[in-house]
């Protein structure tokens, strides 16, 4: 199975490939292959940025130190990030898979780190204190035009920010329970 992407429009393609011999990868002119017992940790996120809002991203280490980051979108134009979900999906799951069958003792994380996640919701939550002041001092105030306005901006703003403090809290999990709010949704379960 061989998965690449575009990290940037300029530069080569992230080359992948699941091998018998493990994971073979080849990144900018260098390559190497990683037994999937060698593999450290896999730490899967939800990255979404303002060109593609289904971005992916799985960090693998291996025990040598060695990261490689995998990414779910790829670069096609100056203004083209394009999707590559299903094949990432697919991908990352045979990835755990073969990993499993190897007997690899892996970490299995999802999400931010823990503090991180913290700072995210301690700021959140500043945010929505400061947002409430501000709509009841409109109220108060008969500023309907400006409670209009808080009361969109909060809505498009739960909702951009919501979905990626949801999806990222810091979870560990397995190799047969991949968390699916940080993959991309799977194909099949959609034609149903």
């Amino acid at each position: 199975m061989r998965y690449a992407y575009k990290a940037s429009l300029i530069g080569s393609a992230h080359q992948f490939e699941l091998t018998d011999a493990g994971l073979s990868w080849t990144i900018a002119g260098r390559s190497g292959v990683w037994e999937y017992s060698d593999i450290s940790a896999i730490k899967l996120s939800y990255r979404p940025v303002s060109m593609q809002q289904q971005r992916f991203r799985a960090d693998i280490d291996n025990a040598k130190g060695g990261r490689i980051a995998v990414l779910s979108t790829t670069w096609q134009t100056a203004t083209l990030i394009a999707p590559q979900g299903h094949l990432y999906r697919d991908f990352i799951v045979e990835l755990h898979r073969r990993m499993r069958a190897a007997g690899s003792r892996a970490i299995l994380t999802g999400g931010l780190g823990p503090k991180t996640y913290a700072a995210a919701l301690a700021l959140l939550a500043g945010l929505a204190i400061a947002m409430t002041g501000l709509l009841l001092r409109a109220l108060a105030t008969a500023e309907w035009t400006g409670a209009l306005f808080l009361v969109g901006f909060a809505a498009l703003f739960a909702w951009q920010v919501g979905g990626f403090v949801t999806r990222n809290r810091p979870r560990r999990y397995d190799f047969d329970h991949l968390p699916e709010v940080l993959l991309p949704p799977n194909p099949r379960n959609q034609a149903q």
